[in-house]
């Protein structure tokens, strides 16, 4: 079995960084792989082959040591990975190989990569409303996670759920905002499933999914009354928009885009009929009385 290994090459220069290099070693044969990760050399522990965070470091270089740290490990998982498949395959393979494979992977191995590419997709057989929610989810993780970019699909763990939630309560969202957030990922990573591309681990049951009762903020008959009656002959604009909302409340709470694209062929005998854009279902209205929307009763 190959093995892998992380080694620091110093700079020939005092006070300058040095590079990362992974070395791999098969059957007594060794080939390097450069990766262009800077350190100095008090950043890196040679024994224990990992970054070293000292108290000194400030925020900004923190966070790039934090990005650093979560790229070799997922490099260190996509090398494992390579070797593992190779060793599967029941063939004699040289370590040549495994870098070949290392260099040419494709990059859609990332979640955020394979996210975006599932958002092309759905846009492409027509499910827009699907893919624009996967893209406000995918936006979320994106400032989640910073300048530490992407990670491969087999590091969407509990662990980093776990922090992605805490941010989430960080920034102000409320649980069903969260479980917006979570189901959507959860989604997504079910997808990466199918396609075979990882093993399904249920990293998504230690966060929240559920969906909790929130109090009906539903205004009464009296106040859509009077919304009715209000005199808005010097104020057009707000005149057109409490008739678009008069219009949607006697419509059973048609949507903003259903109206839009409402035509007059769609009433006949009294019967508004349309699809609904969302889910192409068919909905008829009956009795619908053909008076100015504000002049019409509650």
């Amino acid at each position: 079995m190959a093995t892998v290994k992380i080694k620091f090459r110093p700079s020939t220069v005092i006070n300058r960084e040095g590079t990362l290099y992974y070395q791999i070693i098969h059957e007594r044969i060794v080939r390097q792989i450069s990766t262009g990760y800077k350190l100095f050399p008090k950043e890196w522990d040679v024994v224990t082959s990992s970054i070293v965070f000292s108290l000194e470091t400030d925020d900004r270089r923190s966070r790039y040591l934090s990005s650093l740290k979560l790229k070799i490990e997922a490099d260190c998982l996509r090398l494992k990975k390579i070797i593992m498949q190779l060793g599967c395959i029941g063939k004699p393979y040289g370590v040549g190989e495994i870098v070949d494979l290392y260099n040419t992977a494709s990059d859609n191995n990332g979640f955020i990569s394979f996210t975006y590419q599932l958002i092309k997709q759905l846009k492409q057989i027509g499910r827009m409303r699907t893919a624009e929610t996967y893209m406000t989810t995918l936006n979320s993780f994106i400032r989640f996670q910073g300048c530490r970019g992407d990670i491969p699909l087999e590091m969407l763990n509990s662990k980093l759920l776990a922090e992605y939630e805490v941010y989430l309560k960080v920034c102000g969202l409320c649980r069903n905002s969260i479980s917006y957030y979570m189901r959507n990922l959860r989604a997504i990573y079910n997808r990466a499933v199918e396609k075979e591309l990882i093993v399904q681990k249920n990293p998504f049951k230690h966060v929240y999914t559920g969906i909790e009762k929130t109090v009906k903020r539903a205004i009464s008959i009296k106040v859509v009354r009077q919304m009715r009656n209000l005199d808005l002959t010097g104020r057009p604009s707000m005149d057109y928009a409490r008739d678009m909302f008069m219009f949607s409340f006697y419509t059973r709470g048609m949507s903003f885009i259903d109206m839009a694209f409402l035509k007059k062929s769609d009433l006949r005998n009294g019967i508004l009929s349309y699809r609904r854009q969302k889910t192409n279902q068919q909905l008829f209205i009956m009795n619908v009385r053909k008076l100015p929307i504000s002049k019409f009763y509650v």
